[in-house]
């Protein structure tokens, strides 16, 4: 039967392309109707092509023994029927191999039309001896050939040869499926988790389509099949982004660029780029799922066939080994899995979810799928506020530590999470679009946790730790401040499971400022008083304090590689000691800023002997903050650089531009005035900076070029400007997202004893150079640097004052926050 646009010869090139146009771009149809439509206009397209071609080859007239012995045939996912706007044609021309020169002539006058059209095409000429041949040595070609579908002429041909690869694969399952396992697995480490992934490959990816293939192929196999409740949507999901990103780019690709995704939402009719993230991200959360259940089902069989029921008695003494072992109430173990007990009741145990849950976590074994989706089916809510079994079995399976996060998505799996958390719906796969983040917010919460149940033996109270872990981003899901919502869900879920009002109290705290540690630590100035003051009076109490020390650690090691290092650790411990101190009444004396140390007294003595900069590097390396007996090593925090130079203006760009042109990244960096010391006559004072700096790549430079690049900086013979515009000019631009533009503010009743300016922006080369030179035009005086780069983003705080020491007035540092932002922008 003819497609119904198809009013021209069935293999005319032109009538088909136009007809292909049409469906595409004309039909309101889209999804699984319009690739249906497509593959069938596109099969009677190559049926006259083929019957065409038989014909003039053999002389026949157009009678049926000219197609005998020779068929087309599609396979792949168009043998599936599921033909993307841009997808290849699969096809395998199979033959008896009684005349080749016939086959051959034949061959060429189907693939030149298609080729001439510029669709992509996958082909082999082969006989069925040969295609098994091909399957036996090539598991994507037998998998590909699993999808057979007659297209034209002999069909007893397609069907024997279909047959018999079917009847191999099944055969062979034992042998073949654990390579298909590997082939996946090695796949998934290629490519990544499609769940968590910003750009992510549709196809590819770890529970992407060639995920769902697979899971079909394992299907075929007879040996084990993959919980069928909402894959096929997952996939058909899938498939329908890969359409919308075909047609969108009018290319054949299955990666979903950044800069694609708003028209491919659009074009999907959802509301936005997130939206349709989200959409992916639960797709692939279906499929990946999937496979693990099918993959570890397989492992079963296949160890269970390895061992014959008869040696396993003589091994055990002529008697059957113990199929099941208690595991919790309820809960017991059976070939590998956690399941059901017998005698369990969950329509009349409320809290057997949570305690199964816990068991098998706690075990490290996974949760069976089959007694997940009867406890779904059966149990009844819990009772508000929750049992205290019910919250001590939460704790339990937050703190197992790594075997959570597969528990975890087997009761996601049956949408027990939100049942028994219904704020988890507004974060469940939720993307996070910044660089640092590794997962999405609910799979980070959960990495939180795990890595907070590395930390529980460091505080008083665990379970306040791993709740506030698994809520501590849960305000993601709503409008503004994350921290601020978080902290109202916080009350309303703390109060829910039963935790008392002392309890609920503390939670919200830690959820409110889950980021105020790291914050300070890195942006404020640790010295002033009022830095610790405001922490203090934040947490409130020493216990407090310890939650949120562990919490924060566990919040930056579980967003990524680049939110946490001993540096950074060393600077949070730092400011908890200091706030402990006050907590405990220990109220630490003002600052003696003017009291150098014997070396820094040293180099200014001989910056103003000499009237230039002089300076010393110091490497240095510090033992991690946190318990990771992974990271028992030092970890090296860069080099100390202290410079002394007699006191003048452009000191900080100079210093700042000098070490961008050498890659030296600035992490910290403090600014101060010094009087000349006792028995040194100088007119005027020196400058002391005393700044932790460490290469971008490669070795660090001498000290002697640093000293005498920076003599020329300071006396105008250097133009960092250029120098640093001309080294950028020799990069050129990659192609990227256009970051956000840059942002100043004025941090409020920061310090009162300097204003303090807050840069948010994109880290550069040179960044620091063009901070330091704005701030010096608009006549702010820098007493100290607080530099912090999470990724591409740099947050860094500078502590300004007037030439006379004091802080800004309002309006002044408002207008140079104005003058700063202007400056970064242009």
């Amino acid at each position: 039967m003819h497609h119904p646009h198809a009013s021209h010869p069935p293999d005319d090139p032109a009538g088909y392309a136009a007809a292909r146009l049409r469906l595409l771009t004309e039909d309101a149809h889209s999804g699984p109707p319009r690739r249906a439509a497509l593959s069938r206009l596109t099969d009677d397209w190559l049926a006259g092509l083929f019957t065409t071609a038989a014909t003039a080859a053999t002389g026949t007239g157009g009678e049926p023994a000219g197609l005998r012995g020779i068929s087309l045939v599609a396979v792949g996912g168009y043998g599936r029927g599921e033909l993307s706007p841009r997808s290849d044609l699969d096809l395998v021309l199979l033959h008896d191999g009684t005349d080749p020169h016939r086959v051959a002539a034949l061959a060429d006058r189907l693939w030149y039309p298609v080729w001439d059209l510029g669709l992509a095409l996958d082909h082999s000429v082969r006989t069925p001896a040969e295609a098994r041949r091909t399957a036996a040595d090539d598991l994507k070609a037998q998998l590909g050939l699993l999808d057979a579908r007659h297209l034209a002429g002999d069909l007893g041909l397609t069907t024997a040869t279909r047959t018999t690869v079917l009847a191999d694969w099944r055969n062979q399952a034992p042998k073949r499926l654990p390579e298909l396992q590997e082939l996946c697995a090695a796949r998934a480490t290629r490519q990544g988790e499609l769940r968590y992934l910003l750009e992510p490959d549709l196809k590819e990816a770890r529970g992407g389509l060639r995920d769902a293939t697979a899971l079909r192929a394992v299907a075929a196999s007879w040996l084990a099949d993959a919980p069928r409740e909402g894959l096929d949507d997952a996939r058909r999901r899938l498939l329908d982004v890969r359409d919308a990103l075909h047609l969108t780019t009018g290319r054949a690709t299955d990666r979903l660029a950044l800069q694609e995704q708003d028209q491919v939402a659009a074009a999907l009719g959802l509301l936005d780029a997130d939206a349709l993230l989200r959409q992916v991200y639960e797709a692939a959360r279906v499929i990946a799922y999937a496979a693990d259940v099918t993959w570890r089902e397989v492992g079963r069989v296949l160890r269970s066939r390895a061992v014959r029921p008869r040696l396993r008695a003589m091994l055990s003494g002529g008697k059957q080994p113990a199929e099941r072992s208690p595991l919790a109430e309820g809960v017991v173990e059976q070939d590998g899995e956690a399941v059901l007990a017998r005698t369990a009741r969950p329509e009349r145990d409320p809290v057997l979810p949570l305690r199964a849950a816990a068991a098998a976590a706690q075990a490290g074994l996974p949760l069976s799928p089959h007694a997940v989706r009867r406890l779904a089916a059966t149990t009844r809510p819990l009772p508000t506020p929750w049992p205290a079994e019910a919250r001590e079995q939460l704790v339990t399976l937050l703190g197992a530590g790594r075997p959570t996060v597969d528990v975890w998505e087997a009761l996601e799996a049956e949408e027990l999470i939100t049942r028994l958390l219904p704020d988890w719906e507004r974060v469940r796969c939720r993307p996070q679009r910044n660089a640092v983040h590794l997962w999405t917010v609910d799979r980070h919460l959960i990495e939180t946790a795990v890595r907070a149940s590395a930390l529980t033996r460091r505080v008083h109270r665990p379970d306040l730790l791993l709740v506030a872990a698994l809520l501590h981003d849960i305000g993601k899901g709503w409008p503004g401040d994350h921290s601020v919502a978080g902290e109202t869900i916080a009350r309303d879920v703390a109060t829910r499971i039963g935790f008392d009002r002392t309890d609920t109290a503390v939670l919200a705290t830690l959820v409110r400022h889950h980021l105020l540690l790291v914050d300070t630590a890195t942006r404020r100035d640790l010295d002033d008083p009022a830095t610790v003051r405001a922490v203090a009076d934040a947490v409130g109490s020493q216990g407090t304090l310890e939650l949120l020390h562990a919490l924060t650690e566990a919040d930056a090691l579980a967003t990524g590689p680049a939110a946490w290092s001993a540096w950074r650790g060393s600077l949070v411990a730092d400011l908890v000691a200091r706030v402990a101190a006050r907590l405990a009444g220990d109220t630490p004396a003002e600052p003696d800023t003017g009291a150098p140390t014997a070396e820094q007294e040293r180099l200014a003595v001989e910056a103003l002997r000499t009237g230039g900069p002089v300076l010393a590097l110091h490497a240095r390396a510090e033992t991690p903050a946190h318990d990771d007996p992974a990271h028992d090593l030092p970890e090296p925090l860069g080099v100390e650089l202290l410079i002394a130079v007699p006191e003048q203006t452009g000191v900080l760009p100079a210093v700042a531009g000098v070490l961008a042109l050498h890659r030296l990244t600035v992490r910290t960096a403090e600014l101060r005035a010094l009087d000349p010391p006792e028995g040194v006559e100088a007119a005027g004072s020196v400058l002391l900076l005393d700044w932790r700096v460490a290469a971008e790549y490669g070795s660090l430079p001498q000290g002697a070029r640093l000293r005498a690049d920076l003599v020329r900086a300071l006396d105008g013979t250097f133009d960092i400007a250029s120098r640093l515009a001309e080294r950028d000019a020799a990069y050129p631009r990659r192609r990227g997202v256009e970051p956000p533009p840059p942002r100043v503010t004025v941090a409020p009743a920061a310090s009162r004893l300097a204003t303090v300016i807050e840069v948010r922006a994109q880290d550069a080369p040179g960044l620091l150079f063009r901070i330091g030179r704005a701030l010096e035009a608009a006549g702010a005086r820098v007493r100290s640097a607080h530099v912090s780069t999470l990724g591409a983003n740099a947050l860094d705080a500078f502590y300004v004052t007037q030439g006379d020491g004091v802080p800004l007035p309002d309006d002044k540092a408002s207008a140079v926050a104005r003058d700063l932002e202007s400056a970064l922008r242009a």
